[in-house]
């Protein structure tokens, strides 16, 4: 691994079998698979905030599995600073823990209801064995005040129904951080807070970036909110990247019919303005069974005959910004 990253995965893919009934299985029914990733290869250098953005359905979440090592790949490989992921013994999995967390979409699915707030943050330093309880409360406490939530002695006594949503969104930052990691995959972490919320969110996670030298892997649907926290972004559809480069080129100069549709499709404040690019019809094709060729192509309003036969390769067409799409090869 080059010096400067933290993540790489390498042809990644995550194949779920489809559950078949008894009748299916004695008439032999063909095994089935929902290719959820396939073939996803992505470079994460330390210090930055890297977007992974694409539809819902696209495969997004499930490569933040991956990366945390809560699904086991189905091939390809990932490797997170000194840790092989594919290969690793089950004795380093609390080593590995200890260095990347994440941030849910759903703050409230994610904290035990019964369980108060002390005990969510205390509860990961007591499973590593790190610091005396008084060192742990200590430790809670002062991670409460830098997300925010003060006085810290009251929100640590508090269950998670008695906070707003907002409030329980810091309390997941909190919780992904207390540990100090080096890495966090947030997973759409603004998506649940109200538009006022949002900005305060975002302005949060990059000081705790700063402040604790942090490595995001941003995951979202959004490029508005990308635009405004993120140095690289990939674009995916389908299980696929179709785009991967510095946010600003992408923005720019987008290069693949998807990434441009997206683009087209985040709203501008101006009730005169008009879309300048067509926003495709029709959704995401079945996984189980997804096109052949490049799999936008049934959506795509510039595919070509190629587009329905051949997969496209990943090229780079400038430093740093690559494009898998047959109209550049």
């Amino acid at each position: 691994m080059a010096q400067d990253l933290i993540l790489e995965t390498r042809d990644v893919k995550k194949y779920f079998e489809v559950g078949r009934d008894l009748v299916q299985k004695i008439m032999g029914k063909r095994r089935e698979y929902v290719r959820a990733v396939d073939g996803v290869s992505l470079d994460i250098r330390k210090g930055e905030v890297f977007g992974l953005v694409g539809e819902s359905g696209s495969g997004k979440t499930t490569v933040g599995k991956l990366i945390l090592n809560v699904l086991e790949p189905s091939g390809g490989n990932i490797t997170f600073e000194d840790f092989d992921l594919t290969s690793m013994a089950r004795r380093d999995e609390k080593a590995f823990r200890r260095h990347i967390q994440v941030i849910f979409q759903d703050p409230y699915a994610s904290l035990n209801p019964r369980m108060k707030i002390g005990k969510a943050l205390t509860q990961p330093l007591e499973i590593h064995g790190i610091g005396t309880r008084e060192e742990r409360r200590k430790r809670a406490l002062d991670i409460l005040e830098h997300v925010g939530l003060t006085p810290p002695e009251i929100v640590f006594t508090k269950y998670p129904h008695q906070l707003s949503g907002g409030q329980r969104q810091r309390i997941v930052i909190a919780r992904a951080l207390i540990l100090n990691p080096d890495f966090v995959v947030a997973d759409e972490p603004i998506a649940m807070a109200d538009v006022s919320m949002q900005v305060l969110l975002l302005e949060l996670m990059m000081d705790l970036k700063r402040e604790f030298n942090l490595t995001y892997l941003f995951i979202t649907h959004d490029l508005a909110t990308a635009k405004y926290v993120c140095d690289r972004i990939a674009i995916m559809y389908l299980g696929k990247l179709f785009e991967v480069g510095p946010l600003h080129d992408v923005f720019r100069n987008p290069l693949h019919p998807y990434t441009k549709a997206l683009l087209a499709a985040v709203p501008v404040p101006d009730p005169a303005a008009r879309r300048i690019h067509e926003i495709p019809k029709g959704e995401i094709p079945n996984p189980i069974n997804p096109p052949p060729g490049c799999r936008f192509h049934p959506r795509c309003p510039r595919k070509m005959d190629i587009c329905e036969r051949e997969i496209p390769v990943m090229r780079e067409k400038s430093p740093g910004h690559s494009v898998a799409c047959h109209l550049y090869e």
